[in-house]
């Protein structure tokens, strides 16, 4: 039967980057890497800025600490997303998922469903399809992470799955707050389309974070309670992929939000502390994106191929425009 184990996810960028190789010249990565990171740490750094001074990096200089980077970006985030539950509500986040329950099993399966015939059209596998699906429908990095082991993912899969979720995270960080504000979405709508919309809860949260304060708490709310169909779906993928003695992770620092977001609404000698940790938690974010950008190669980005590709920016589209249409009509 299988088994459900609490474990850190792997959230990391799966890419054999162009950073890490020793030349005469090694110097100057190493250099403008420290220099971006230490920008990314002061007040005029933003999310989506990191990511894309990571990106940039990436494609020019080479990431000089992929190793490091790729070990350290799943920490970072979990402990960023735990930090931001110290400014967060236990009552606001329970109406905020609330409304937010509907979509999200709606837009699971729908996903789910819409991802398999696609695939099939597209003749692509069944795995490196359903991890691209569930990539989509959950959580990114995480549900691919979690699912992968479940239905026996190769490493080439893992990695097309994952190179696919990144890219589309990295678009969407820098498309979602223009869109919103040109479409006039409130807090409270745009936090719940990032949520339902936007596929690794760094890129939820950092779109939402560009957004405003009020849309950054529905948006880690609602994506975090989406997180935990990682386990119902993961067992629903053993079954019809017919594994037996599988192991589903689920990601530990939901939990970690949960109590912090406790502590802050039942606690009141948290407040003290609370702001800091939160402001330490948004750093923590705006590395952890940047970390990100420099990780993401072309090399990531070309071997993802056309197909796979497709699939999950059709999946995206129909997702991010049948959920912007409900929300805006409600």
């Amino acid at each position: 039967m299988p088994q459900i184990l609490l474990a850190p996810p792997e959230t990391a960028v799966r890419a054999a980057g162009s950073g890490g190789r020793r030349t005469p010249g090694a110097l100057l990565p190493k250099v403008v890497f420290g220099l971006l990171l230490a920008f990314c740490l002061t007040p005029w750094a933003s999310p989506p800025l990191a990511l894309a001074l990571g990106l940039v990096l990436a494609q020019t200089l080479g990431n000089p600490f992929l190793g490091f980077t790729k070990k350290y970006t799943a920490k970072l985030l979990q402990f960023s997303v735990i930090g931001l539950g110290f400014g967060l509500n236990a009552h606001a986040a329970v109406q905020a998922g609330r409304e937010g329950i509907l979509f999200t099993v709606v837009s699971i399966f729908g996903t789910l469903v819409l991802g398999y015939v696609v695939g099939r059209w597209l003749k692509l596998g069944r795995v490196a399809t359903h991890l691209i699906s569930c990539g989509t429908a959950i959580c990114g990095g995480s549900a691919i992470a979690a699912v992968g082991p479940v239905v026996g993912a190769k490493d080439e899969e893992m990695s097309v799955a994952l190179g696919t979720v990144f890219v589309l995270n990295a678009v969407a960080l820098f498309a979602f707050p223009p869109i919103g504000h040109a479409l006039a979405l409130s807090q409270q709508q745009f936090g719940l389309w990032c949520a339902i919309a936007i596929h690794d809860t760094s890129s939820v949260v950092g779109a939402a974070a560009a957004y405003g304060s009020e849309a950054l708490g529905v948006a880690t709310t609602v994506k975090l309670a989406r997180a935990l169909w990682i386990i119902p779906v993961a067992l629903g993928t053993a079954y019809f992929f017919k594994q037996q003695d599988v192991k589903v992770k689920l990601p530990w620092f939901i939990l970690g939000f949960i109590g912090a977001m406790l502590l802050n609404t039942y606690v009141p000698a948290t407040h003290v502390v609370g702001p800091w940790l939160v402001q330490l938690a948004r750093l923590g974010l705006v590395v952890t994106l940047f970390f990100i950008g420099a990780g993401l190669s072309f090399k990531t980005i070309k071997a993802v191929g056309p197909r796979p590709f497709g699939l999950g920016v059709l999946l995206w589209v129909v997702i991010s425009a049948a959920s912007l249409y409900v929300i805006v009509k409600l």
